[in-house]
């Protein structure tokens, strides 16, 4: 079962709970809170099996701290501009589930890349080891991003993910798994370093929605300064 409709009935169990504890008191009928256990339980699965989740992640997005939208904004632009410096082709961005189902996207949002091409790409001997190291770097850029903002980086399971799943299939040892993600960490460190102020200027732009194109003007102008 996906983590989400567990996350509901964890909701539904708590509620049932409380009303059945607080059910005398109140003089609640003991029908309240077997319906809203029933409620939860039937939006559970309609959300696992029609929405693939995306109810309740946007439920629980209602609840995302300042904070944690702050980090995912100086993660995504780490993504984003280690992409666009290293060509990897970056094809839209959204800090948010709601943006993201917009754009016809699952999940929590992010910077979206054309991986498809990339990797055609990486199937080309005499190209493969060095798309590698630029994917391998974007992919990285968000942790760094946000350690380098923090101090640590709450997210970035899904890039460590994502990158494991490449190298797995390009035949890589899974044994070397670790020294290359750590090499692309520092690698993505380094490149952030020297681009602080295309950075900075990006999460702006970000921030305030700019579009895709006004993201690559911001950084070209910034390139040629």
């Amino acid at each position: 079962m996906q983590q989400t409709a567990l996350n509901l009935i964890a909701i539904g169990v708590f509620l049932m709970t409380m009303t059945s504890l607080l059910g005398g008191i109140f003089q609640l009928s003991p029908f309240v809170p077997a319906g809203i256990t029933a409620a939860v339980m039937a939006f559970a699965t309609v959300d696992t099996f029609n929405w693939q989740g995306r109810g309740m992640t946007l439920f629980l997005d209602l609840f995302t701290p300042a904070e944690q939208r702050q980090r995912i904004l100086h993660h995504e632009a780490g993504h984003f501009l280690a992409g666009y410096l290293l060509s990897i082709p970056i094809t839209g961005y959204s800090l948010t589930p709601w943006e993201a189902i917009k754009q016809g996207q699952m999940g929590q949002g992010g910077v979206s890349f054309d991986l498809e091409s990339v990797e055609a790409s990486l199937k080309n001997p005499q190209q493969m080891n060095l798309l590698l190291e630029r994917l391998s770097t974007t992919l990285m850029a968000g942790i760094a991003a946000e350690t380098s903002i923090y101090g640590k980086a709450l997210g970035g399971a899904n890039d460590r993910h994502q990158l494991r799943q490449l190298l797995a299939k390009l035949g890589i040892s899974v044994t070397s798994y670790q020294q290359r993600e750590q090499w692309a960490l520092l690698q993505a460190k380094n490149l952030l370093d020297r681009h602080q102020d295309a950075y900075q200027n990006l999460v702006t732009a970000m921030a305030e929605r700019a579009s895709l194109e006004e993201c690559f003007s911001l950084l070209n102008t910034e390139s040629q300064a």
